[in-house]
């Protein structure tokens, strides 16, 4: 890779963490402005919706945090650097959303039977800034969020927030109109099932990561077939694929070649096919790969088969 090349991917790394700070900025602005609002009007949907927020911006977070650990160079203790302090962090996030998730829709089913006052007009209020903000947000991010995944990611909650505030200011109009006040509990139960569902996925991937499970989208017994495919290779085993972190697959495996394929030094070829095959074939592309090749001889030598 150029040195040029390598010049405009780094200020295309600064200018995405960039778009993120500002936009991390703009919604814990606003999810401050809206448990301030839930207190001053006593509406539970305006918590609710600062506990949607308040999952983006700690996903936001844990982006930048990850961004800039990851930029850490690797050690002798530390091979992967601090990649999966992003998954550590996700999994903390996700057991702590899950709490908040839950006191949303205990305490929206209380609130359908005995509603409390609300401020609907002070509500009002709040809620467009709380869309405001999640506009301005989206501006940020749309003309990035085709540059990969994370931006997406960052994109498409920014715009699930949008949607919460519009829910909210829904709710400030019903009850400013009708005096309907159970309008309030009734937002809050769905920006509720909106944080569930989220959370859970979270937990599910974090997990996975930290079980070293295969990575989604990639098969392991499709990866075996087109390994067995390959000319000169006789047999694969101690196959294993697993996530370092989001982004970071790591494959590895023992492949027995025929014997003459050490001797002619037909293994690098080998080799360099495998390589190749991982990182481009498949839907994830595995770029860190680690192959073993062995003779066949070396099969009667195996003392851990695994």
């Amino acid at each position: 890779m150029s040195g040029h090349d390598h010049s405009h991917g780094a200020a295309d790394a600064a200018s995405q963490r960039g778009k993120l700070i500002i936009v991390f900025g703009v919604t814990f602005t606003v999810m401050i402005a809206e448990i301030v609002g839930s207190v001053l009007t006593g509406s539970l949907a305006l918590l609710a919706d600062a506990g949607h927020m308040f999952t983006d911006s700690a996903g936001l977070l844990i982006a930048l945090i990850a961004a800039s650990l990851a930029l850490r160079p690797a050690t002798l203790k530390r091979t992967w650097g601090y990649k999966r302090a992003e998954i550590v962090a996700a999994a903390g996030q996700a057991a702590l959303l899950l709490g908040v998730g839950g006191f949303v829709i205990i305490e929206g089913v209380r609130r359908l039977f005995d509603p409390p006052e609300v401020g609907g007009s002070a509500m009002l209020w709040f809620g467009v800034i709380g869309l405001v903000g999640n506009a301005i947000g989206l501006i940020v991010l749309a003309s990035g969020r085709h540059h990969n995944f994370n931006m997406k990611a960052a994109f498409l909650e920014v715009l699930n927030d949008a949607l919460g505030s519009v829910a909210v200011i829904a709710a400030a109009v019903i009850i400013a109109v009708t005096g309907w006040t159970r309008a309030d509990a009734v937002v809050s139960l769905l920006i509720g099932a909106l944080i569930i569902p989220r959370t859970l996925k979270l937990l599910r991937e974090t997990t996975d990561v930290l079980m070293e499970s295969v990575p989604r989208g990639l098969d392991l017994a499709e990866v075996r077939e087109h390994i067995l495919a390959l000319p000169h290779v006789i047999d694969v085993h101690d196959l294993h694929a697993s996530l370092v972190a989001s982004g970071t697959p790591v494959l590895s495996a023992h492949v027995t070649v025929e014997d003459s394929c050490m001797r002619d030094g037909h293994a690098t070829t080998i080799l360099a096919d495998l390589q190749r095959c991982v990182a481009e074939h498949f839907d994830v592309s595995v770029e860190h790969s680690t192959f073993q090749i062995e003779p066949a001889a070396h099969r009667d030598q195996e003392s851990i088969p695994h």
